[in-house]
């Protein structure tokens, strides 16, 4: 999480991009966004150990009647099958341990998010912004018009919406412009210049369509979904 300084900066930043502009900026930082419980690579994984021990089973019974029918007597082939049957449930224990194992490592918070897909992590950072977006009414009223900024600091995500009334006029390129700068700040060691970037592009595209007076600063300090 950033430190009271970095809030400090960003409030500072807000303020500046809404000066002179009618519009809007809200920033949110958010802590994790999802508990992540769907991690169908690392399911996938786990439950792969399982299959070697079944396709060994249905695979060594034709061997076995093989053996049984190129002259080994009754009792021969009889202690070969209960040996192999004997390391076939050792396989099969070792296995499961093994699954539980990792069953276990996945269910750790840093583990499922380095393994969950990128598009999912954004799929629910979206949402996530959506529903802050509507919550708090971020959206145009009357004749106010505001942009939410949504970073979550710990997917490294970051997700921009603008109301209709800025959308209509200033198209997807200066949420773009801003969202890369998020991101391309989250690869630093200090990612709040990057969101400082991003308000400043967006503020400077609120100033080109809605000059005026800002009404409010809109800073949201870090919430925790």
């Amino acid at each position: 999480m950033l430190s009271p300084a970095d809030h400090a900066r960003i409030e500072a930043a807000v303020a500046a991009a809404e000066a002179g502009s009618s519009g809007d900026i809200f920033v949110v930082l958010s802590g994790e966004v999802s508990s992540y419980r769907e991690v169908p690579i690392a399911w996938g994984a786990a439950a792969a150990l399982l299959i070697p021990p079944l396709v060994l089973a249905v695979g060594l019974r034709p061997l076995l009647l093989a053996i049984t029918q190129g002259g080994w007597t009754a009792a021969q082939a009889a202690s070969q099958q209960a040996a192999i049957a004997y390391a076939l449930s050792g396989y099969a224990i070792a296995q499961a341990l093994l699954f539980g194992i990792v069953a276990l490592v996945t269910s750790l918070g840093p583990v499922r998010r380095a393994l969950t897909p990128r598009f999912l992590k954004r799929h629910r950072v979206k949402k996530a912004a959506f529903h802050h977006f509507a919550a708090a009414h971020h959206h145009a009223t009357g004749g106010e018009t505001g942009v939410l900024i949504f970073v979550a600091l710990v997917e490294r995500q970051v997700e921009i919406l603008a109301d209709a009334a800025i959308h209509a006029k200033c198209g997807d390129a200066p949420w773009k412009e801003a969202a890369a700068a998020v991101q391309q700040g989250m690869k630093q060691p200090d990612p709040t210049a990057g969101i400082e970037q991003a308000i400043a592009i967006c503020g400077r595209a609120l100033k080109a369509h809605f000059p005026g007076t800002a009404p409010r600063a809109g800073f949201d300090r870090p919430v925790e979904d």
